[in-house]
C-alpha cells in the first residue's frame, strides 16, 4: 500500500497531453481591404448615393429594417415553432451531454453489489406416481456485499483530448444552430416578399383586366357603328380573356408562397392566413463593412473551424493510442452468514492495486487510425477554407445586385413610364381611325411586360438585400458562442506544447459594424 501510494503522485503529476494544440490556420486568401463589388460604378450609376440616416443592423431583428408589422411578426415566431430549428437545438443538447459523459471518465467509477440467500442441502423422494419433498438436511443464510473502484489515469491525455474534441464539436453544433436560425429567418422574408410582390402583381392584372374591359367596349362600339371589322373585337375579347387567365394564375403562386411561410413558422397552412396587402417594404441598402470582418460575422464559417479544432484533437486521441492505458482498481467485499456479522473486519476480502494494458502487436492498425485522423484533419481545413471563399463569393454577389438593381429599376420605370404613354396614345388614335387595333394590342401588351418587369425587379432588390444580410451573418457574431467551460460544466487543463508543427495562429480581425440605409 505504501509503494502504491507513493505511486500516484507521479503518475497523476506527469499527465500530458499527446498530440498537436490547435492553432486556427490562415484562410486560402487574405481578405482584401474592401469588396469589389462595393466599389462605385462609373456613368449613370455614378449618380446614386444611399439614403441617410444610416440604420445598424448587425444586432438583433433584422428584419425590421423591412418596416413590415407583419413580417416582424412571423419572424417572431420561426425561435418558437420552427421544427427544423428544434431539430438543430436538439443536436446541440446531445453534443453538449457527449461533452458531460467524456468528462465523467476523468473521475473513478464506483460499483456496488449485495446479495442474500438461503444455502443448504437436501433432496426427493419419490414412490410410485406419488413425489415427497423432504425437508433439507442442512441450510443457512449466505450474505454478501461490496464495492469495486476503477479509475483510468489519463497519463497521455486520450481522455482530455477527446473531452477537447467533443466540445469543439458542440460549439460547431451551436453554430449549426444560429446558421440554420438565420437561414429561416432569410427564407421568410423571401417568401414574404414573393408573397407581397404577387400582391402587386395581382392588383396589376386586376387594374389592366378593368383597361382592356373598356378598351373592349371601346371596339364593340366602332364595330356596331359599322366603323370596324369584328377581328378587331375578337383580338381585344383575346387579349382581356388572356390577361384574366394570368390573374387567376396569380393565385396559385401567392397560395404556395403563403403555404412556405406557414411551415417556416411551423403552423398548418390552415393556420396561417395573411390579407392582401399593397407593399409598402422599404429595400435597405446594406454595407458590407470590412471584408476581413466575415471572419468573424459567419456562422457557417465558425462551425467549420470548430469541426477543424475537433479533427486536430482526434489527432492527439489517435496518438494516446500508441501508449500504454493505466489504470487503479479497488475491491472489497464481505461475506458472513448473518446480517449483523456481516460487515465486520474479519469477513472481508480486499484487493487494490494499479493495471497496465498496452498493444504489443496490431498489423499496422494504430498507425492507419493516426493516418485517418490526420487526413480527416486536412479535410476540415479544406472545408474551413472553401467555406470563407464561398462566403466572399456570396457577399460580392448580394453587393452587385444590390449596386445594379438600383439602377436597373430606375431605368424600368421610365420604361414604364413610355410605356403607358405609348398605350394612352395608340388608344386614342384607334378611336380617330388613324392606327389599326393591332397597334393597340401591342402597345398594351408592352406597357403590361413593363409593368411585370419593374415588380419583378423589386423583387430582385428586396431579396438581394436579405441575401446580403445572410451573406454578413445577420446579427451574429463568433463571441457568440458558448464557452467551452459551460458546454461541459469543467475547466480543461492547459495544453502541453504541441507534439506536431502546426501553422501560425491568425490575428484576430478587427471589428467593423455594418450599416444600413433605406431608400425607396
Amino acid at each position: 500500500m505504501r509503494r502504491i501510494a507513493a505511486l500516484l503522485p507521479a503518475i497523476l503529476v506527469s499527465g500530458c497531453l499527446v498530440g498537436p494544440d490547435y492553432v486556427r490556420p490562415p484562410p486560402a486568401t487574405k481578405p482584401t481591404p474592401a469588396y469589389k463589388e462595393s466599389e462605385p460604378v462609373t456613368g449613370a450609376a455614378a449618380v446614386f448615393q444611399p439614403a441617410q440616416p444610416r440604420d445598424g443592423v448587425d444586432r438583433g431583428p433584422w428584419w425590421q429594417v423591412y418596416g413590415d408589422p407583419t413580417l416582424d411578426s412571423l419572424a417572431a415566431q420561426i425561435d418558437v415553432s420552427n421544427q427544423n430549428l428544434k431539430v438543430f437545438e436538439a443536436s446541440y443538447r446531445r453534443a453538449r451531454a457527449l461533452v458531460r459523459q467524456d468528462q465523467s471518465a476523468l473521475f473513478p467509477t464506483i460499483s456496488g453489489t449485495g446479495a442474500a440467500q438461503q444455502v443448504g442441502t437436501g433432496g426427493l423422494r419419490g414412490t410410485g406416481t406419488t413425489t415427497t419433498v423432504t425437508r433439507a438436511d442442512s441450510s443457512q443464510g449466505q450474505y454478501t456485499t461490496g464495492a469495486t473502484l476503477a479509475w483510468e489515469i489519463d497519463v497521455w491525455g486520450n481522455l482530455r483530448r477527446q473531452i477537447e474534441s467533443d466540445s469543439a464539436a458542440a460549439q460547431a453544433s451551436d453554430a449549426d444552430l444560429a446558421n440554420a436560425r438565420l437561414s429561416a429567418q432569410t427564407d421568410l422574408a423571401t417568401n414574404y416578399f414573393g408573397l407581397r410582390i404577387s400582391d402587386d402583381r395581382k392588383r396589376l392584372y386586376e387594374e389592366t383586366v378593368a383597361a382592356y374591359a373598356r378598351s373592349m367596349q371601346i371596339v364593340q362600339n366602332q364595330v356596331d357603328a359599322g366603323i370596324v371589322s369584328r377581328v378587331d373585337l375578337a383580338q381585344a375579347q383575346a387579349q382581356y380573356e388572356q390577361t384574366r387567365a394570368q390573374l387567376i394564375n396569380e393565385g396559385i403562386n401567392r397560395a404556395l408562397l403563403e403555404h412556405a411561410i406557414a411551415l417556416l413558422v411551423g403552423r398548418a397552412p390552415s393556420e396561417i392566413g395573411i390579407a392582401p396587402a399593397r407593399t409598402q417594404l422599404t429595400v435597405p441598402t446594406v454595407d458590407a463593412g470590412v471584408p476581413s470582418t466575415l471572419l468573424e460575422r459567419r456562422p457557417d464559417i465558425a462551425g467549420a473551424e470548430r469541426r477543424m479544432a475537433s479533427a486536430n484533437a482526434q489527432i492527439g486521441v489517435a496518438q494516446g493510442a500508441f501508449y500504454p492505458q493505466i489504470s487503479l482498481g479497488a475491491s472489497i467485499s464481505f461475506l458472513a452468514g448473518g446480517v449483523g456479522s456481516l460487515l465486520q473486519l474479519g469477513n472481508a476480502v480486499w484487493s487494490v492495486g494499479p493495471q497496465l494494458a498496452g498493444t504489443l502487436l496490431d498489423g499496422g492498425a494504430l498507425s492507419a487510425q493516426l493516418q485517418g485522423a490526420r487526413a480527416n484533419y486536412d479535410a476540415t481545413v479544406a472545408t474551413y477554407r472553401l467555406t470563407i471563399l464561398t462566403a466572399f463569393q456570396q457577399v460580392e454577389d448580394a453587393l452587385a445586385q444590390q449596386r445594379i438593381l438600383v439602377l436597373q429599376e430606375r431605368v424600368q420605370r421610365a420604361a414604364v413610364a413610355a410605356a403607358r404613354e405609348a398605350e394612352r396614345l395608340s388608344l386614342n388614335q384607334y378611336r380617330v381611325g388613324t392606327v389599326p387595333y393591332t397597334t393597340v394590342v401591342q402597345t398594351q401588351a408592352t406597357a403590361l411586360a413593363a409593368e411585370q418587369t419593374l415588380l419583378t425587379i423589386r423583387l430582385n432588390r428586396l431579396v438581394a438585400s436579405a441575401n446580403l444580410v445572410k451573406a454578413l451573418g445577420g446579427g451574429w457574431q463568433q463571441a457568440d458562442l458558448p464557452a467551452v467551460t459551460p458546454i461541459g460544466g469543467l475547466k480543461q487543463a492547459d495544453p502541453a506544447p504541441p507534439a506536431l508543427p502546426s501553422p501560425p495562429p491568425q490575428p484576430a480581425p478587427p471589428q467593423v459594424t455594418p450599416t444600413v440605409s433605406a431608400t425607396r
